[in-house]
């Protein structure tokens, strides 16, 4: 691939005020820093506006915005320098640390069955669990680290990951990256959005197949014998066949015995792929979807809410499960992605369609999402 003639340059110059005066009249130029603010009145729609004046703010070291305005009212052309990102990243670095405490914690505790009392009598029993939160961290970290190493390839501005920690039963939420900016064109769209889904899957890949090799671990009778309810996460079939090929198993004849808590991570990595591929909003899939198809991916956008209630209904009414058993977790990405649709996918300064090379990586992407699908993946249910 060739690298986007929109990459970020080596230096920041005044910007080229007079390819803006080409489709903007300027009335008032307004300086805020280094930020710098036109007023005046467009010549053109907005988005040929950004198309004509965006790509040489960009080569001159600007990130540009335009708000244009009801008839009769002031237009706004906001320029500020593409952030540089030289400082340490002490938000990121906070995040990463907490949730790794976090993955550490909730692994000991409810992976590795390390008695709380104990862990509270001695906190470094939580790194009974570091194969746990490696394999959870690994594959989050990598899915993350596609699109932000993409992203600079392309010259967009991207941030580091926030790694989000939280309870049970992972310790984590995932994790995210903040585009700022124009996007370019489709092709830096996609690939950015492609980059995640697939570095994650390969790194979901290998940490099933080790967790799989690693050998089993013993639930104790304390554990074993509690009162309460029990979460079972089912396989998705990529689990299951990583499984077959390696001639390994992922059940047991012995209840207390279960696979090795490092098959959790590859099963995270599977289930946040299905998540984050929906064509819906910032996820990755809208992204996808958004350079693939073009303003048409908002018809699809509008589907995927109604197919996930649909999809609730259907456990619910015709399979017979309860709120606990997906039937809750589909319905809240139904509610979720009606919210999200709303705030779509980033709009592409040039709009030439992707190269069939890109449509055929973008479709056998969204197969391998579908090998990570499963109509039940979780189920809460008594001890």
């Amino acid at each position: 691939m060739e690298q986007s003639e929109s990459a970020a340059p080596d230096s920041v110059t005044d910007p080229p005020v007079e390819v803006l005066s080409a489709v903007f009249e300027i009335t008032e130029t307004r300086r805020d820093g280094d930020r710098i603010v036109f007023y005046g009145e467009s010549l053109v729609p907005e988005r040929m506006l950004v198309r004509e004046v965006w790509p040489e703010f960009r080569r001159a070291g600007y990130e540009m915005h335009a708000q244009l305005s009801r008839m009769g009212e002031t237009d706004i052309v906001i320029a500020e320098p593409i952030a540089t990102g030289n400082g340490v990243p002490w938000k990121n670095l906070a995040l990463f640390v907490a949730t790794i405490l976090s993955t550490m914690f909730v692994g000991a505790v409810g992976w590795y069955y390390v008695p709380l009392s104990d862990i509270v009598a001695n906190p470094l029993l939580m790194l009974t669990a570091w194969p746990f939160t490696v394999a959870i961290l690994g594959v989050l970290s990598v899915h993350e680290l596609g699109h932000y190493l993409m992203g600079r390839y392309h010259g967009v501005n991207v941030s580091l990951p926030y790694l989000i920690p939280f309870i049970f039963p992972f310790g984590t939420l995932g994790a995210i990256i903040r585009m700022r900016g124009q996007m370019p064109d489709r092709k830096a769209l996609f690939d950015i959005g492609v980059a995640g889904p697939l570095a994650g899957l390969a790194a979901t890949i290998v940490v099933t197949a080790v967790g799989l090799s690693l050998e089993p671990m013993t639930v104790p009778a304390w554990a074993f014998s509690g009162s309460g309810d029990v979460i079972v996460f089912n396989n998705p079939p990529l689990l299951d066949a990583i499984a077959t090929a390696l001639g390994q198993p992922t059940e047991y004849a012995d209840p207390r015995t279960v696979v090795h808590p490092v098959v959790i991570g590859g099963w995270v990595g599977m289930f946040f792929t299905v998540l984050n591929l929906l064509p819906v909003g910032q996820l990755d899939g809208g992204h996808m979807m958004r350079a693939m198809l073009g303003e048409r991916q908002e018809s699809l956008a509008a589907v995927v809410p109604a197919l996930l209630f649909g999809l609730a209904g259907y456990l619910y009414y015709i399979r017979g499960l309860g709120i606990n058993e997906s039937v809750g977790l589909w319905f809240f990405w139904g509610m979720l992605s009606t919210f999200i649709a709303y705030n779509g996918p980033a709009d592409p300064v040039d709009e030439t369609p992707l190269d069939p090379v890109r449509v055929a990586i973008g479709l056998f992407t969204f197969a391998l999402g579908a090998a990570c699908f499963l109509l039940v993946p979780i189920q809460v249910i008594p001890a």
